[in-house]
């Protein structure tokens, strides 16, 4: 298992950013794929048709989102946390996603780069 972590800068404030990335309306508009999101904890989730699947834990409105990603049978979970902190150019994004599958991640760190933050940045 291994762990990665980054920081993103996202050039809208972070109240936007929270609100693109949990209502499933807005998560459409920047991936042009179907998503089921709330931010009940214990929900499930599903995004990019399904790409992204897991669990919500823990929200902080405008702050902090805490959710586990599915990886098979994986005993340990996955848990992706997202902050955002104002930033001058916006919102400062930091990614933590930990108990990463050994095989799934270089896929993994490709996807936030050079899917998931790409999209959100050509979004904001």
């Amino acid at each position: 298992m291994k762990d990665f972590k980054k920081y993103y800068i996202l050039n809208g404030p972070p109240e936007e950013v929270y609100i693109a990335l949990t209502n499933p309306f807005t998560i459409e508009l920047w991936t042009s794929e179907k998503a089921t999101m709330n931010t009940e904890p214990g929900s499930e989730f599903s995004i990019m048709d399904g790409s992204i699947e897991g669990k919500n834990l823990e929200f902080e409105e405008n702050k902090k989102i805490v959710q586990q990603w599915y990886f098979g049978d994986q005993e340990t979970p996955s848990i992706v946390t997202i902050k955002l902190h104002e930033h001058k150019e916006g919102t400062s994004v930091e990614l933590k996603h930990t108990n990463i599958p050994d095989e799934a991640y270089d896929d993994i760190v490709e996807g936030w780069n050079d899917v998931y933050f790409e999209l959100l940045g050509d979004y904001f």
